[in-house]
């Protein structure tokens, strides 16, 4: 096995064009020496770059291949799921993470009541979903709270691995001002729910009920949160992509 990698060689493990790698030699960025007029790459040397640094070159497009209904390939769910269950609780909100469908990838913590009944409806449960999907497409990178059809408030932040949009973490289950509503409203949810109104009322008595500066926090924080579970997908990234890089390398 020669003690030197190719340019080429180098290019199949690290998915970055020729001039990438001659660019970043010349810089002083990825260990090289020069033999006449032709780059080499030390092997030792390059193991070693490769456990230390984050990936070369890596865009969206080197990411795991992850449909928006499979993030469990990014995500290291127990992991996030322990950290969502703490925010759920300190901030007492029903929290998840969803993928940008609005389907959910975590299981919903602290979960609000009226979330609960509608789970049992089939129609009431893709309601939720394309809601959630809808707060993914938001123009306005801000959280701020809208009206689910339940009724409740719910906001989101967006989670990003690398440059592209890949989940949210959503908040719900939080009563607005008025709350509870109407007789009539109460109606129209027993209806919709497939449930007694004894089960919705007391569903709506149990909606999770903040003050301003407590509905300021959510809003402060749901971002924040995103943030961390973004930090941890993209470290989880970076270690497949140098595990698989290192098991490139030894086989060359």
């Amino acid at each position: 096995m020669s003690e030197f990698l190719t340019t080429r060689q180098l290019q199949d493990i690290l998915h970055v064009d020729r001039t990438t790698i001659y660019r970043m030699a010349d810089d002083g960025r990825i260990p090289a020496v020069k033999v006449g007029s032709q780059w080499r790459f030390p092997r030792q040397s390059i193991e070693g770059w490769l456990k230390t640094q984050s990936p070369v070159g890596a865009t969206v497009q080197d990411t795991p291949t992850s449909s928006e209904s499979d993030l469990s390939k990014l995500i290291p769910l127990e992991c996030v799921q322990r950290i969502q269950d703490t925010f759920a609780d300190i901030l007492g909100v029903m929290l998840m993470v969803t993928d940008l469908s609005g389907r959910p990838v975590t299981t919903p913590s602290h979960i609000c009541p009226l979330y609960a009944l509608a789970q049992r409806s089939p129609v009431a449960q893709e309601q939720c979903r394309q809601e959630w999907a809808a707060l993914a497409r938001q123009p306005d990178l801000q959280p701020s709270f809208s009206h689910s059809y339940l009724g409740l408030l719910h906001t989101r932040g967006l989670v990003r691995v690398g440059s592209e949009l890949r989940a949210m973490v959503v908040v719900s289950g939080i009563a607005p001002t008025l709350w509870p509503p109407a007789d009539t409203e109460i109606a129209r949810l027993t209806e919709y729910l497939d449930a007694t109104e004894a089960e919705v009322r007391q569903a709506l008595a149990q909606a999770f009920m903040l003050s301003s500066a407590q509905k300021q926090q959510i809003l402060a924080y749901v971002q924040r949160i995103a943030d961390i579970v973004a930090h941890i997908m993209n470290e989880r990234n970076i270690l497949f992509m140098k595990l698989r890089n290192i098991a490139e390398l030894s086989r060359i």
